[in-house]
């Protein structure tokens, strides 16, 4: 780097207040920042692009969706209270970052973390645990609580002054919120969210997913976005669109070897069926359909199966479906 040339960082974004903040502090103390969010099944990155807008921001977008997956598979250091691996995401998305820093010239990586915010993934030993594991601890920055925690590489060579960073620390809001309105950052999404992982619904959902069926890909993982989902035995599963854009997200989504059901006698959804092509899992199936459609419960109605047979079933009510359900 040249006398004449800024600093430049690379940050982890998702678009929420702390790392619109993280940005605007680099930028304020000199640092050219480039911000970047990783997209996969779990996390999109719709928010993100509008936070980037509007703070002024550069910005760019990955899609690490299959090897993302492969890793909230298997975390190596497990999971919070959901599916949410969220020291071993933070790490992958680091060493993700950390090898674009090195091809292409980046000084620093940086993120919004802020400390003691979240007490299991952002105390000091968790922070220092996803820097380590990342391969690229002694290039991670996090401006919010930088003089919170010791000082970086950065800080030492004199790339970032310390003195223009913070010291924000625990869970309340009321800081960064300052902080916004002294920035002239007015739209800001709320901070829960944003992660499918932590969601409980999703996560029993992933979790049913990935115990009957270990290799599933990020198609069969979008699907769980959709409908509801019922476990019929080990070898069937159900899900059934609740209103007509999910009925045409689930057709647009059927992967090949799934089975579409539509009750044939009165309005109803659509439904996607994986397991055997006959026997009583396809006819529990097809009597679910009917029964979230309009046929009444005990009443006999026939549903299609997509280049398959016409069955003739007893609609079951939801009361009865509830157990099922996921």
């Amino acid at each position: 780097m040249s006398k004449n040339s800024p600093c430049r960082a690379l940050g982890i974004f998702s678009g929420g207040l702390d790392s619109m903040l993280a940005c605007k502090v680099l930028q304020r103390a000199g640092v050219e920042v480039t911000a970047i969010t990783f997209a996969s099944p779990f996390f999109g990155p719709e928010r993100a692009r509008r936070s980037a807008a509007h703070a002024g921001i550069a910005h760019r977008v990955e899609f690490i969706g299959p090897e993302h997956l492969e890793m909230v598979k298997d975390p190596p250091h497990g999971y919070g209270s959901n599916m949410n691996p969220c020291i071993d995401c933070h790490a992958f998305m680091f060493a993700r970052a950390g090898r674009i820093m090195e091809a292409e010239g980046f000084d620093f990586l940086f993120s919004g973390e802020v400390l003691g915010q979240r007490p299991m993934s952002q105390n000091k030993q968790a922070l220092a645990l996803v820097a380590k594991i990342s391969g690229y601890g002694q290039r991670i920055l996090r401006p919010l609580s930088a003089r919170n925690l010791p000082p970086t590489d950065m800080e030492q060579q004199g790339l970032v002054d310390r003195e223009m960073l913070l010291a924000f620390s625990g869970r309340s809001r009321k800081p960064q919120m300052a902080l916004a309105a002294e920035l002239g950052i007015t739209d800001y999404p709320a901070p829960a969210g944003g992660c499918l992982l932590t969601e409980p619904g999703f996560s029993r959902r992933l979790r049913d997913l990935l115990e009957h069926h270990p290799g599933a890909g990020v198609e069969e993982v979008e699907l769980l976005k959709h409908g509801r989902h019922l476990r019929l035995s080990p070898q069937a599963k159900l899900i059934v669109g609740r209103k007509q854009a999910e009925n045409q997200a689930l057709a647009r989504l059927a992967p090949p070897g799934a089975l579409k059901l539509n009750s044939l006698d009165a309005p109803g959804p659509l439904g996607l069926y994986f397991g055997p092509a006959q026997g009583p899992e396809l006819t529990l199936a097809a009597s679910l359909v009917a029964g979230y459609g309009k046929a009444k419960p005990g009443q006999q109605t026939r549903v299609g199966v997509e280049n398959g047979p016409v069955l003739t079933v007893e609609a079951l009510g939801r009361r009865q479906a509830a157990p099922l359900l996921l």
